[in-house]
């Protein structure tokens, strides 16, 4: 871990991170509610009205008196006089009424008629023209959907900082609701570092590599609604990215650099990054394996992040930093992703100290399922994340893991 002046821990970099933007607040604008999928609430949603909006059936069957049918039985029907009939979307001043001896019929989802407090399904009815024979007893209100019993007036259905789900547009439509505020997009600055790299399209095949780092950020960063702002390649000139960063930080809430952030002779990020406006450090060099680079400053009252031109690092980084970061700034958090307890093929060791992400492979066998590692080091092998399907997490306390000892591994795909 020689190298950087000092190293801090992950929670205390992430710490760091959210107090530098505790302060700041994405503005919202107002969508149409059928194109809020994903993104995040920005206000609190209350039921205008109560849903249902009456009391209506549950079942197909007969509204009643439940006193009517008290007696009711197989041996012994009960003998009611048919008035009308109640179906789903009947204007309720026309529904006819319910009175000792009466019954209305009724499908499910209509209104109950006034007088009736119960319904009896129709399977223990028998019917024969206006009269229906009931051999069944109910409850007072059984078999009905009370009025408000999925939301009452007034009642907090989405939550500010919520993200939308689609059972969460139904809700809302459910309640007339047409239109919502919501945060909007974060606008990111995206760039990269590094005489050795060249753009998808080139055919300069003199020692350079395709970036693949920064396509993959901002792929992981438009899947989780954020807007964004491609610089391209950067030379390794601190002035030039200093002065591009400058030119475009204005209008984006957050940048995001890689590569040149360790100690090598072009590593001129951190250079580069203190020569803005009120620049200021938050952290460079994390206790962490892959992503041990990582940095961030404050600059003209935004947060750059540095990250490792690793792609892998970059990927743990992005998900362990900038994710947490920017749902923070919404006041959201990040969808759960699943987990799945798995025994360990082979022994991993590690340094103490240090919090360690490694790439496995899950499989299913007769007697559970296997976590195959990949790599623990490797930070630019990105058939690691290709080819497997999941990262463990080894926390700085623990030396490593012994063969055969159960762990249990956050799902990044899906496995046979």
């Amino acid at each position: 871990m020689s190298g950087f002046n000092s190293l801090i821990t992950v929670d205390e970099a992430l710490k760091r991170l959210l107090e530098a933007v505790r302060n700041f607040k994405l503005d919202v604008e107002k969508v149409c509610l059928e194109e809020s999928v994903d993104r995040v609430c920005g206000e609190d949603l209350k039921a205008p009205v109560d849903i249902p909006p009456f009391d209506r059936s549950a079942v197909d069957g007969y509204a009643v008196r439940y006193v009517d049918v008290i007696s009711a039985s197989p041996h012994n029907p009960v003998e009611l006089k048919v008035v009308g009939v109640s179906e789903a979307g009947y204007d309720l001043k026309m529904l006819p009424k319910v009175s000792s001896g009466e019954a209305v019929e009724i499908y499910t989802g209509a209104p109950l008629p006034s007088g009736a407090d119960s319904v009896v399904m129709a399977e223990f009815c028998k019917r024969d023209g206006d009269r229906v024979w009931v051999s069944r007893p109910v409850a007072c209100m059984q078999n009905i959907s009370l009025r408000g019993e999925d939301f009452k007036a007034g009642e907090l259905v989405v939550a500010r900082g919520v993200k939308l789900k689609p059972w969460h547009i139904g809700a809302l439509a459910s309640l007339g609701i047409t239109n919502i505020l919501v945060y909007r997009r974060p606008k990111v600055l995206i760039a990269s570092t590094g005489l050795e790299l060249k753009q998808l399209g080139s055919e300069d095949n003199q020692g350079k590599i395709y970036d693949s780092t920064r396509p993959m950020l901002k792929a992981l960063l438009k899947s989780i609604n954020c807007t964004v702002l491609d610089l391209g390649i950067l030379p390794d000139e601190p002035a030039y990215i200093a002065e591009a960063l400058s030119k475009h930080l204005d209008s984006a809430d957050l940048a995001v650099i890689t590569g040149g952030t360790s100690l090598g002779l072009r590593d001129v990020t951190p250079e580069a990054l203190n020569m803005l406006e009120e620049s200021k450090l938050v952290f460079h060099g994390v206790r962490m394996r892959p992503g041990k680079p990582t940095g961030a400053y404050v600059a003209k009252g935004k947060l750059i992040f540095m990250l490792s031109g690793f792609p892998v690092a970059s990927f743990i980084a992005f998900k362990v930093f900038i994710e947490p970061t920017i749902h923070a700034m919404m006041g959201s958090k990040p969808d759960p992703q699943p987990t799945v307890r798995a025994y360990i093929t082979r022994r991993l060791a590690k340094p103490t100290g240090v919090k360690a992400y490694v790439r496995v492979r899950i499989y299913r066998s007769q007697d559970g399922f296997y976590a195959e590692p990949l790599r623990l080091t490797g930070s630019g092998i990105l058939s690691t994340l290709t080819r497997g399907n999941g990262i463990l997490t080894l926390d700085e306390e623990v030396e490593g893991v012994d063969e055969g000892e159960e762990v249990e591994v956050l799902l990044t795909q899906a496995f046979e």
